[in-house]
C-alpha cells in the first residue's frame, strides 16, 4: 500500500495557485510517477473569498497558518507567502516543529537563508527552493546534481523577466522606457511599483543564492553591486545595435584566484551571443565549468505555472526522501554546511573591463577635448568616439575606451559630470565582449 504525504499551503496567490492546481490536476501522473500520493491537506491564506480559478475541497482553506504548521497530517510546509515577515517566522516554526519546507522566497533566502538552512539541519530537514531562481527553469538541481563534479568558473544570467521584457521591447520595437513599463504593468508583467524588477535588486536576490550554491560560499547580500536599468534611453540601444551588441541586465557572478566578482548591470553583449537572443519574460542563465564547458538553461523565469511546477518538483524531491526515511540524500545547497565559508568579494571598483560611455553636453566648441582631456588624467584611452550632429540640446556623446577599471571611470565621471557643458549624469555601460 503506496503511503501518502500531506501538503499544506500558506499563500494562495499567483503561485500558490499555479501549485495548487498541479497538485491536484496532475495527481495521478505524480503517483504514476513516484510510486505514492501526494494529498493537499491544508491551505493558509487571510482572504478566503477572492477566486483564484482553482476550486478547493470543503474545509482545506484557512486563515491560519500557524494551524496548518500544526496540523499533524502535514508533513511538508509550502511558503509562497513571500516577503520577510511572516514568511520567516512560519518557516522557522515549521522546522522547529520537524516539517519540511519548499519555498519560493528569494528575498529571504537571499538575505536570512543561511540561519534557515542551519535551523533546518539541526532538525533534521530540508527546505527546497527550486522556485527562489529561474521559475521553472531547473538551474539550482542542475548545479546541485549535474555538474558538482565541476569547479564552476563563471555565471551569467538574465534573472528577471519584467527587465528583460522591458529591453527588448525597447530593441526590437524602438520604444521608450516609460512606455514599454507603462505596458509591462498593464499585461501584469510588471508590479504597481517595479523597483524591485527595474533596479535589479530581484536579480541579486537571485545571483545571491546561484553563487552560494555554485561555490559553495557565503554571500553578503548588501555587498553585492547593482545596478538597474531605469537610465537606460531608447539612444544607447540604438548606439549597442550600431556596435553589433544589446543591452541586457546580467547577474554575473566570477571566480577567480579566491575571489568572488558579483555584480547585476545592464551590459552590452554581443548581438551574435545566446543570452543577445532570450527576449520577452524569459530568463536565460549562462555556467561555465571547468570539464563541462559552457551550458545553458533557459525557460519561463516566473508566472503561476512554470514557477508552481518548480515548487511541486520540490514536493515530489522531499517526499521521495520522506517515504525512503532519510533527512536528504543531496544538501540542499550542493555543500555539507559545515563546509561554507564566507566569500571573498573582489572589490567591484577594481573590475577591469571595456566601457561604453554615453554624455549629454551642451552644443558648443571643446566640449569634446575638455571631456577626453579629464579621461586621459585619469589612465583612460578611448578607443572611438560619436558624437551625433544634431543641432539641439543636449547633444548625445558616446565614447568607447580601452580596457580599464571601474574605479577610474567613476573618478573621471566625477569630475565630468560636474562640468557645466554637462546636462545630465554619464551612464556608463560594461560591455563583455569577451562573454563566453
Amino acid at each position: 500500500m503506496s503511503r501518502t504525504i500531506g501538503v499544506g499551503v500558506i499563500g494562495f496567490g499567483t503561485v500558490g495557485a499555479g501549485t495548487i492546481e498541479i497538485l491536484m490536476k496532475n495527481g495521478d501522473l505524480i503517483q504514476r510517477h513516484t510510486g505514492f500520493r501526494i494529498e493537499l491537506k491544508r491551505v493558509a491564506d487571510l482572504d478566503t473569498e477572492t477566486d483564484r480559478g482553482v476550486t478547493l475541497p470543503p474545509g482545506i482553506l484557512i486563515t491560519d497558518a500557524k494551524a496548518l504548521i500544526a496540523d499533524p497530517e502535514v508533513d511538508i510546509v509550502v511558503e509562497l507567502m513571500g516577503g520577510y515577515e511572516p514568511a520567516a517566522t512560519f518557516i522557522r516554526e515549521a522546522l522547529n516543529n520537524g516539517k519540511y519546507v519548499v519555498t519560493a522566497n528569494k528575498a529571504l533566502l537571499a538575505t536570512q537563508g543561511w540561519e534557515l538552512f542551519e535551523t533546518a539541519d539541526k532538525n533534521g530537514v530540508s527546505i527546497g527552493f527550486e522556485a527562489s531562481v529561474g521559475g521553472g527553469i531547473p538551474v539550482l538541481r542542475s548545479i546541485r546534481e549535474g555538474l558538482c563534479t565541476n569547479n564552476l568558473n563563471s555565471i551569467h544570467g538574465i534573472l528577471n523577466g519584467t527587465a528583460n521584457y522591458i529591453l527588448s521591447r525597447m530593441t526590437l520595437e524602438e520604444l521608450a522606457f516609460e512606455e514599454v513599463l507603462k505596458e509591462a504593468q498593464q499585461k501584469g508583467y510588471a508590479e504597481a511599483d517595479p523597483s524591485f524588477d527595474v533596479k535589479g535588486i530581484d536579480a541579486a536576490h537571485k545571483i545571491a543564492i546561484l553563487s552560494s550554491m555554485a561555490f559553495g560560499v557565503k554571500i553578503p547580500f548588501d555587498k553585492i553591486s547593482t545596478m538597474g536599468i531605469t537610465e537606460i534611453e531608447q539612444l544607447d540601444v540604438k548606439h549597442a545595435r550600431e556596435l553589433g551588441l544589446v543591452i541586457k541586465l546580467l547577474a554575473i557572478s566570477q571566480w577567480q584566484a579566491g575571489e568572488l566578482e558579483i555584480r547585476v548591470e545592464p551590459v552590452m553583449i554581443p548581438e551574435t551571443h545566446l543570452l543577445a537572443k532570450v527576449n520577452g519574460v524569459y530568463n536565460a542563465v549562462h555556467v561555465m565549468g571547468d570539464f563541462v564547458g559552457s551550458t545553458l538553461y533557459y525557460g519561463k523565469g516566473a508566472g503561476r505555472r512554470p514557477t508552481g511546477s518548480a515548487v511541486v518538483g520540490d514536493i515530489i524531491a522531499i517526499a521521495r526522501q520522506l517515504t525512503k526515511g532519510e533527512a536528504y540524500d543531496i544538501p540542499p545547497l550542493g555543500f555539507p554546511l559545515s563546509s561554507f565559508q564566507p566569500a571573498v568579494l573582489k572589490d567591484s571598483e577594481e573590475v577591469k573591463g571595456i566601457f561604453y560611455l554615453r554624455m549629454m553636453t551642451a552644443d558648443q566648441p571643446g566640449v569634446l577635448s575638455r571631456i577626453s582631456g579629464i579621461l586621459g588624467e585619469n589612465g583612460i584611452s578611448l578607443s572611438s568616439v560619436i558624437q551625433k550632429g544634431e543641432k539641439q540640446e543636449p547633444v548625445a556623446i558616446v565614447m568607447v575606451t580601452h580596457e580599464t577599471t571601474q574605479r577610474q571611470i567613476h573618478n573621471a565621471l566625477r569630475i565630468i559630470d560636474d562640468l557645466e557643458i554637462i546636462r545630465r549624469p554619464t551612464l556608463a555601460l560594461h560591455i563583455e565582449m569577451d562573454l563566453k
